[in-house]
């Protein structure tokens, strides 16, 4: 959001804002866009808890989130979303463990194997020998997401150890200050002529 005059809108629903302003949803969410010259962020909820279960179940279904990377105390800048903090924390406590929707190894799989695959990542996904060494400890008893839609900046937990290309960044639940991250390009498909 670029306008602070619309900063306290931030975590309303549009019913919310649209009944503060006397308007339809339709007549607000123009003139939200034209206030702040921008294309707004919202969440929308369009798929019902039994179509995620039935996604879960699928095995050519791969889990990824495409949140941004924020922090809890970093600047605030737009309203975050709970899946920036806890979308894999989410499918293994949550679906997992409580709901054992699938098997812990096979959510594992696709959080990381099925996905590099996918990618065409060759040399990551998988803890292999001369592969990247990306790797995440986690207690499978303790680990959940927290984050909410009213109090999205909040780290998962049960997760204790991360490594990033061999390096830790994560050691018994405390960022270590390493920043081994790095661009990861395909590198099993030629582009084109």
């Amino acid at each position: 959001m670029k306008t602070d005059a619309l900063k306290p809108i931030v975590g309303k629903t549009l019913g919310q804002i649209a009944r503060e302003r006397g308007t339809s949803p339709e007549d607000t969410i123009i003139d939200l866009v034209l206030q702040d010259a921008s294309r707004l962020q919202v969440a929308y909820f369009m798929i019902p808890e039994a179509g995620v279960r039935r996604a879960l179940t699928l095995p050519w279904v791969s889990f990824g989130s495409d949140g941004g990377s924020v922090t809890v105390d970093g600047p605030t800048g737009p309203a975050a979303h709970p899946r920036e903090f806890g979308t894999f924390a989410r499918v293994l406590g949550h679906y997992v463990r409580d709901e054992k929707v699938l098997p812990l190894a096979e959510a594992v799989r696709r959080m990381s194997g099925l996905p590099a695959a996918n990618l065409g990542l060759t040399d990551r996904g998988l803890l292999k020998v001369g592969y990247f060494a990306d790797v995440v400890v986690f207690d499978p008893r303790t680990v959940a997401d927290t984050a909410t839609y009213e109090s999205p900046r909040q780290y998962a937990v049960g997760v204790r150890d991360v490594f990033v290309n061999g390096v830790q960044v994560l050691a018994d639940g405390q960022h270590t200050g390493a920043t081994p991250g790095r661009v990861v390009k395909n590198t099993a498909r030629k582009a084109a002529p």
